[in-house]
């Protein structure tokens, strides 16, 4: 179950452990290379480190502000932990994955597997060697290296290439470390020294994570930060997700690759690390943001690789997929245009202008983005949820918080009454195509229905909680989308709302903020502390959740659920917004 896999990531690439710890999923030595592990979505290659006494309980917990995970299993002969990282800050085309094996005061008797094989598990591990007791090999276009395993045999693997297996016993009181190199380019002349490795590590989660401030949550703030700093590589991308192809519905064909920087998902975390002092994520995001402004204006892409390269076109895979699924890689993102991602973009830039953490590109960026909102705002667009291309009122409401936003902001002279015009522009016709009759936002000019997202564009200032169109969206939501304090995106069709999709995690941690805009404390709180209970034991948040089951669905960790939770735990401590 997706609940019990726990995250390592270094920026550069990430990897799942399960319970049995088994590296279930890794693509290196980029996010979105080939997977080398792939056992999530039916590929093959393994690095497993598993208790030998077959009886045995799992756990688990992350270090405080850090993606250093320990796998803990109470055996029958005693504790065994193992903990696992990959070295922190990762470098762009080496990944190096930690684990190391600690015994209390009982033996711990493990057994080690290894079988890299790259391209989604269709290609084996060839020249295999061993010299001075580190092995050596290579599987596609990798190179890999292990180390802490002379002792291991090798034997055919019925896949072809070749596995490694190690039965180790470490002493009461002592620790034992595996170390695996892999590059595609050719590895460095000494292996990687774990010691050294470890403390690096530590020091560099301590660096990036400091603990946020004035949160209402404080341990889950501060994990919510790993996280998305886990995601965000050294050119400032943040993928989306770790994974891909996990389905949100059994059978749906929604099965999606996420491997990618969306610019909404990146905007979502730059405006939370801002109200809580992570200003390192701040940075990240709005160097990113900026950068594609600055390169594409009104031609920006809805997301693109975490280098800020052209996202590939979707293809399938040979494999079965995850249960209840089937494997694509790429996305069809690519051929999309989505405005509310100009108007998010503008509520970042407004974020890091009010922290002082605008530069000159920031600014020339923000011009950029208020230029494409002059020249689109009325063409049809796919919208956030990414579907077909209506003028879609969420997008609109996202542009004129956007706009307002920057108009806000000191020093915005000449520029604040363009904004403010091209704010009250779109609004004026948002109002006369988006408003229903009873008052509430509708989705689209076509479609009446009320849509959860709308929820956040009051939030972010596109019109004040005591407007009357603001509260009577927050109401129709309530009534209509949320159960449980769970909240649905919007409804399919006449079907009960949890037949058609999962809740939205995303949008339960909306509704929060919506309604701590009220005033209304104790439903804030309500929606917050259910929704961010909707997680495994490693605190990790996917796109939906199967209230019926309380099973994660869709892919793992979502970025954005992680930046709306630190948001919330920044904001509900505080006073409802002006």
């Amino acid at each position: 179950m997706l609940r019990e896999y726990a995250l390592l990531a270094d920026g550069e690439r990430g990897a799942l452990v399960g319970p049995r710890g088994d590296i279930a999923w890794m693509c290196a030595p980029h996010w979105d290379s080939d997977a080398v592990f792939s056992a999530l979505i039916g590929g093959s290659g393994t690095f497993a480190v598993t208790p030998l006494d077959q009886r045995h309980v799992w756990g688990g917990y992350y270090e405080s502000g850090s993606l250093i995970w320990r796998s803990r299993w109470i055996t029958g002969e005693g504790p065994i932990e193992c903990r696992e990282a990959l070295a922190f800050p990762g470098e762009a085309d080496r990944a190096v994955l930690l684990r190391r094996v600690l015994a209390a005061d009982s033996p711990a008797r493990v057994r080690v597997l290894l079988e890299p094989r790259g391209a989604f598990g269709s290609e084996g591990s060839h020249h295999i060697e061993r010299h001075d007791g580190v092995w050596t090999g290579r599987t596609g276009a990798l190179n890999w290296r292990l180390t802490g395993a002379a002792a291991a045999t090798r034997a055919d693997s019925s896949r072809g290439g070749g596995l490694l297996t190690l039965d180790l016993t470490v002493p009461p009181g002592g620790h034992h470390d595996l170390v695996l190199e892999l590059s595609d380019r050719t590895l460095p002349g000494r292996p990687v020294r774990p010691d050294a490795a470890w403390d690096d590590t530590a020091r560099g989660w301590a660096r990036a994570c400091p603990e946020p401030v004035d949160t209402i949550a404080t341990t889950d703030a501060h994990h919510a930060v790993a996280v998305l700093r886990g995601l965000t590589s050294s050119s400032d991308g943040m993928v989306a997700a770790a994974t891909m192809c996990l389905p949100e519905r059994s059978g749906a064909g929604r099965n999606y690759d996420y491997r990618y920087a969306w610019i909404r998902d990146q905007c979502y975390a730059g405006i939370a690390a801002a109200g809580v002092g992570a200003t390192g994520l701040l940075d990240s995001a709005v160097g990113f943001v900026s950068a594609r402004l600055l390169q594409d204006g009104p031609d920006l892409k809805p997301a693109y690789t975490v280098t800020g390269g052209p996202v590939p076109g979707e293809r399938t895979l040979d494999l079965p997929g995850y249960p209840g699924g089937t494997d694509r890689i790429g996305n069809w993102v690519n051929e999309q245009f989505q405005l509310d991602a100009f108007g998010e973009a503008l509520q970042l830039l407004a974020a890091a202008g009010r922290a002082d953490r605008l530069d000159r590109d920031g600014l020339r960026a923000v011009r950029a983005a208020v230029s494409a909102v002059e020249e689109l705002w009325n063409r049809p667009e796919a919208g956030i949820w990414e579907i077909d291309d209506r003028r879609w009122t969420h997008s609109r409401l996202t542009c004129v918080a956007g706009l307002r936003a920057v108009a806000a902001l000191p020093g915005a002279g000449r520029d604040a009454a363009r904004c403010t015009s091209l704010a009250d522009t779109v609004l004026t016709e948002t109002e006369r195509t988006g408003l229903h009759p009873e008052g509430h936002w509708q989705r689209a000019p076509e479609i009446p229905g009320v849509d959860a997202a709308l929820l956040l564009p009051p939030v972010r200032g596109a019109l004040p909680g005591s407007d009357p169109r603001t509260r009577a969206t927050l109401r129709a939501v309530r009534e209509e989308l949320a159960r449980d304090e769970y909240v649905y995106r919007f409804r399919h069709d006449r079907r009960p709302l949890g037949e058609a999709e999962g809740a939205f995690l995303l949008c339960g941690f909306m509704m929060a903020l919506a309604e701590h805009q009220q005033g209304h404390t104790a439903r804030a709180l309500r929606y917050f502390e259910r929704n961010r209970a909707a997680c495994g034991p490693p605190g990790l948040f996917s796109e939906e959740y199967d209230i019926t089951q309380r099973q994660l669905r869709g892919n793992l960790p979502q970025a954005f659920v992680h930046a709306m939770l630190l948001e919330c735990a920044g904001r509900l401590g505080g006073p409802p917004p002006p």
